[in-house]
């Protein structure tokens, strides 16, 4: 009936439907700039297009796979049962019970029941003409689902089965559609996998995608079904993507944890540094494909290869110290089992000094005649500065949404290694988050193409490490073994150079790297940027050298907690496409001279005022807050927390989120200021004090080396 619906309502408009003409390939061409499409191919001959919306399903893949584009997709078989009559059951409320990953949906006056099994049958491909067609059901495959029923419900045993369905279904990594335009090919837009909730998100999602095809972006942050939240690697990796399927197909009705993680799919991509952090006993967490650590123990808990929870003739690992681990961090009403290990990390770095590896971080060189245009459109801020400077700035789409927070360096032609480029023209240095790497990648090479800038956008992400020294005494440390002066006078705050290390481990080995001043923890701290051969002589260094000055190593969730304590943003988080500068606090980010992206509703927020606006909300009581609790504002809704973290300097929880008025009006400081604020905890109100700036160090002193 929606179909019917839908296309009635095309038909209308103005579309045309053409039934039983199916689309053997996308036609595209070369343009110069990239690839474009120019029509579809079909029995019946070719119809010329400069848009097409691939949205089938199982099939997908093997679409698109023709012109070179890969999606993440894999077809499995899904399967229901539908019960004869029971006398009753009319009218009473579908049940899913996440114990035994079934659910029972009432039809009528039967039940169909089905659920995700740990072993589903993985399709290889589907043939084209079985678009309505089904399989025969498995039992072997689906007694798991009726046995947990009748323990669920026993009398559901006493009726028999009416008829079975067992169709193909597309299936994902992360169990979320995929959505966007495709990265390979311009004008064509995807919107499948689905993870057998078509019913459910097809609505939403096709009005997301019909906004994108006609403003160029969607009205709602779109990220988590974005298909460039993957990258190329891990398209192109059958072997990954089944498994890392298999699993969120496996876990569908497991409960949802801040800090849960994959065991399908891991050490797909390790930096350099990846045996460095293992035999400091790191338990590793994993982002788009990359492993990174996320605290440091004092025993070894290391990734497996995937035993597939035992099914398709695997057996599970008897180590399971790595799964022990993570259970240990599984909570909600109670601070993480970790809470106190990654709390000595995070004070270690406000007070001595700590070692980041950051080198998963996205690592761009945008080279050219026009790199300076290119620059000056891309970017909010002046980039246009001297090279000894590195510039923070944003990435804005046309209504003035952050599609990206980086930091960007002018360079001069250099020596021609990876940390200092030779190239013709102008050159930058654009360095991103790592979890949302391949978007910013993706966003940055289409505005080029789409402006026809005579750049060249490199990803060097994989031959430059990046190892982080944060903390009050991370300057002792790091003059020790560096080639150049420290001082605020020769590297500010933002500053950059390339320079060398004396690395003591390695036999006095000098090792060329690109230094920055800048942090994301706010504190005095530098990032050094080292070809990846080198990278374990230059962390190696720093430990020794660090060691009598208190350094230690800190995660990801140390960082990350720190980051939030100090009021700094985190890209998809409390920093999205929907949210521009001027709501999120970073209007010192956009420059009024020039023009850039984005700029006209940045200009006209200067002016008319803004409806929303960033702060940063602390609980005097100990108790944990994970991102998503709703924030009330004298006992009205008026946002919810984006991001939410514990401050072990603050001793408090802290989190953000943008407050509106709910009458929907422009809103000002007086408002924040003046209310009385509560956080929603599961289902329980606590009094929270509001702040417009973190108040952990809010003039920056640390920053700056004053302590």
């Amino acid at each position: 009936m929606l179909c019917t619906a839908l296309t009635r309502g095309a038909v209308k408009n103005g579309g045309k439907v053409i039934e039983n003409c199916n689309v053997t390939e996308v036609l595209v061409e070369d343009t110069g700039k990239g690839k474009q499409l120019i029509g579809v191919a079909t029995p019946y001959g070719n119809i010329k297009t400069k848009t097409v919306v691939n949205t089938t399903g199982v099939w997908g893949r093997d679409l698109v796979h023709k012109y070179g584009s890969h999606l993440p997709l894999i077809p499995m078989k899904h399967s229901y049962i539908v019960s004869e009559t029971i006398p009753g059951v009319r009218g009473i409320p579908n049940i899913r019970d996440h114990d035994y990953s079934t659910y029972f949906r009432i039809q009528g006056d039967a039940i169909c029941m089905g659920g995700y099994e740990p072993n589903p049958i993985l399709l290889e491909p589907v043939p084209d003409d079985f678009h309505f067609g089904l399989y025969d059901l498995d039992w072997t495959v689906f007694d798991v689902h009726l046995n947990g029923a009748m323990k669920l419900c026993p009398s559901y045993g006493d009726y028999g089965v009416k008829s079975t369905i067992c169709g193909p279904e597309s299936f994902t990594p992360d169990h979320k559609p995929l959505m966007g335009p495709d990265t390979q090919v311009n004008g064509v837009f995807h919107n499948c996998g689905f993870n057998s909730a078509g019913m459910m998100f097809g609505g939403g999602c096709g009005e997301q995608t019909a906004l994108w095809l006609i403003n160029g972006k969607p009205d709602l942050p779109m990220f988590s079904f974005d298909l460039r939240r993957f990258t190329k690697a891990q398209n192109r990796n059958t072997q990954w993507i089944r498994e890392r399927s298999h699993e969120s197909y496996a876990k569908n009705y497991s409960m949802v944890f801040k800090y849960d993680q994959p065991l399908a799919g891991r050490n797909f991509q390790k930096d350099p540094l990846h045996d460095d952090m293992l035999a400091q006993y790191a338990f590793m967490e994993e982002k788009q494909g990359w492993e990174r650590p996320g605290f440091f123990m004092k025993h070894k808990a290391e990734v497996l290869p995937y035993d597939w929870y035992g099914s398709y003739g695997h057996k599970r690992h008897n180590d399971r110290a790595y799964e022990d681990v993570l259970e240990r961090d599984l909570k909600y009403a109670e601070f993480s089992e970790h809470h106190k290990l990654i709390g000595e990390e995070a004070l270690a770095c406000r007070n001595a000094a700590v070692i980041f590896n950051m080198s998963y971080f996205c690592k761009l060189i945008m080279e050219g005649p026009d790199a300076q245009k290119a620059a000056d459109w891309l970017f909010s801020a002046n980039t246009n500065r001297d090279t000894s400077k590195t510039v923070y700035t944003c990435v804005l789409n046309n209504t003035g949404g952050v599609e990206a927070d980086v930091t960007v360096s002018r360079l001069d032609s250099g020596t021609g290694a990876v940390h200092d480029p030779t190239f013709t023209g102008q050159g930058y240095y654009i360095v991103a988050g790592g979890a949302s790497a391949y978007y910013t990648y993706a966003t940055l090479l289409a505005e080029i193409r789409e402006k026809g800038f005579n750049v060249s956008l490199r990803d060097v992400t994989a031959d430059l490490g990046v190892i982080s020294i944060q903390g009050p005494h991370s300057r002792d440390i790091l003059q020790r073994i560096i080639d150049c002066d420290l001082s605020n006078e020769n590297l500010p705050p933002n500053g950059t150079q390339v320079t060398s290390i004396k690395c003591p481990t390695a036999n006095g080995k000098q090792v060329g790297l690109r230094l920055l001043r800048v942090s994301f923890v706010g504190e005095l701290g530098y990032e050094l940027h080292v070809p990846k051969e080198h990278c374990s002589a230059v962390y190696q260094s720093l430990l020794a050298v660090g060691k009598p000055l208190g350094v230690r190593n800190a995660g990801y969730r140390a960082l990350y907690s720190l980051s939030s304590e100090k009021g700094y943003h985190l890209w998809s988080f409390d920093l999205r496409p929907d949210d521009t500068p001027i709501e999120a606090g970073l209007g010192f980010t956009c420059r009024k001279n020039g023009d850039y992206k984005g700029k006209s509703a940045i200009e006209r927020q200067r002016k008319e005022g803004i409806k929303k606006r960033l702060v940063y909300l602390t609980l005097n009581e100990q108790v944990p807050i994970w991102g998503l609790e709703g924030v009330y504002r004298n006992g009205e809704a008026v946002g919810f927390l984006r991001r939410a973290e514990y401050g072990y300097a603050l001793d408090k929880s802290i989190g953000q989120a943008y407050v509106s008025r709910t009458d929907g009006g422009f809103i000002n400081e007086k408002y924040i200021t003046e209310g009385t604020y509560e956080v929603d905890i599961l289902g329980k109100r606590y009094k929270a004090e509001c702040h417009l700036r973190s108040p952990f160090d809010p003039e920056s002193k640390r920053v700056m080396g004053i302590y």
